[in-house]
Order: structure tokens, then sequence, then C-alpha cells
């Protein structure tokens, strides 16, 4: 099965693609969006609160410090991208699925 929104690049980074849905009433995995996985979030879409948010609540998910984690793009979109150092996409798959 071809999984578009979990890649992983030459040095070994993991790449998520993630569909944000801000100002949900919980912080949750919501299964996959098209391509993407779909990930709802309390904060409000303002200030980079969203963005915050997103990268402190994959980083409890996946047990890993938040500076393992980095916002690669979309920053102003819904669509965004984030690079992840120390886990294996076989891991974050079971992680992240299992929540969803």
């Amino acid at each position: 099965m071809r999984e578009d929104w979990l890649t992983t690049d030459r040095e070994g980074a993991v790449y998520l693609a993630l569909h944000v849905h801000p100002g949900a009433k919980r912080n949750e995995l919501a299964g996959l969006y098209g391509n993407a996985l779909k990930v709802r979030l309390t904060a409000p879409p303002v200030d980079g609160k969203a963005n915050e948010a997103l990268l402190q609540c994959l980083a409890n998910w996946l047990s890993l410090p938040q500076s393992a984690l980095i916002l690669k793009s979309g920053q102003t979109s819904r669509r965004k991208v984030v690079r992840v150092q120390g886990l294996t996409t076989e891991r974050i798959r079971e992680i992240l699925l299992a929540g969803s």
C-alpha cells in the first residue's frame, strides 16, 4: 500500500504530510485525509499557535523531544509537512495510525 503522507529522505529523516484542523474541541489524530494524516488541534490558527501546538502534540504522541520535529512547509496553510528525526517510518506509522 502506498502512503504518500509518510516519506523518507536519503539521510533517514521522515516527512509527514498533514492536514491540520485548528480550533477543534480536542487534540487528536483523525485518520487519513486524502494523501495526508488529519490532525485536529484545539489551538487557534493565529500567531503560529496552531503550528506550535502541532509540533508539541506530535512530539508527545511520538515520545520525542520537540527539537526532533521541524515544520518544513505550510506555516500558513492547513496542509503542512513536518520533518521527524529519530524514528523509522514503520514505527511512526504504527504509533500515529494506532492513535487515529
